[in-house]
């Protein structure tokens, strides 16, 4: 991989990179679009880092199918796809971490899954350093990753730029995820409900609606109408900062994680006010 991607510099080649846990959908198949245009050659990898998950969480059945995956990313015109084991990205007696400290990791996501972004944000160094790209593209859907590994490659000076996408959403406005493979035909009836609140959302801060309690609950409010659904937040921050805010001015970002039956879901929103 490193051969390949100095030869392409060496040429003057701009590499466009995409990271992903692979079980590709309409999500990643836009990144890889995007990367497409902007850039001269294209590389996917497909790693499910054992580091970002949790006790009790899914790394064990997460969806693995990497022939389907290398024939989208052929379908796609991709140059490479770069799909090490774990033993190749953490081998015997590895012991170093990269950590991005402060409120960007410890709120949303980091609170609810500890040592999740520091598994993102290790291997993705890892990722920069083999793949060597000029620019790597994530998903508004993470949103929270996606500020944490800006702020990663401005704090380490990693020469690649992060490209931010907007959330490519099904037909119903669920947001396309590799975890929506795991919901029954009632529980991805039911996973709407996230995108639906989102949308609640909208309409009152757009009403004029100013005061983030008072969203909340009515989020709060619509969800556990559905009896699949269980929050595990729902918070209106800074997009910027990922604070909470006490009062809505300018844009905020809603952001929600919801559990559906057994499957974690998340899903988020900029919206501006009318302030």
């Amino acid at each position: 991989m490193k051969n390949y991607s100095r030869e392409e510099k060496l040429k003057g080649k701009k590499i466009g990179f995409v990271p992903t846990m692979g079980a590709l959908h309409q999500g990643h198949l836009s990144l890889i679009r995007k990367a497409r245009e902007e850039c001269d050659r294209v590389v996917v990898s497909i790693f499910v880092n054992p580091t970002q998950f949790g006790p009790g969480e899914d790394f064990d059945r997460y969806p693995r199918d990497l022939e389907s995956d290398v024939r989208l990313c052929e379908r796609e015109g991709v140059d490479v796809v770069f799909a090490p084991s774990v033993e190749e990205m953490y081998p015997e007696n590895f012991s170093t971490w990269v950590e991005v400290k402060g409120n960007l990791t410890e709120t949303l996501e980091g609170a609810h899954r500890p040592g999740h972004f520091r598994g993102v944000t290790t291997v993705l160094t890892k990722l920069f350093n083999i793949v060597i790209p000029d620019c790597s593209y994530f998903g508004e859907k993470d949103y929270q990753q996606a500020l944490v590994v800006k702020k990663l490659v401005d704090d380490l000076n990693i020469p690649v730029e992060i490209v931010l996408a907007p959330t490519i959403r099904e037909i119903d406005g669920l947001a396309c995820s590799s975890r929506n493979r795991y919901l029954s035909k009632e529980e991805r009836r039911a996973a709407k409900v996230l995108y639906q609140s989102l949308l609640r959302a909208k309409t009152e801060i757009q009403d004029g609606e100013d005061n983030p309690s008072c969203i909340i609950s009515s989020m709060e409010d619509l969800i556990l109408e559905e009896p699949l659904a269980k929050i595990d937040y729902i918070a209106i921050v800074d997009p910027v900062s990922l604070k909470p805010v006490k009062r809505i001015r300018g844009e905020v970002l809603v952001a929600v994680a919801v559990k559906i039956g057994k499957t974690r879901l998340i899903d988020n929103m900029r919206i501006k006010s009318v302030f």
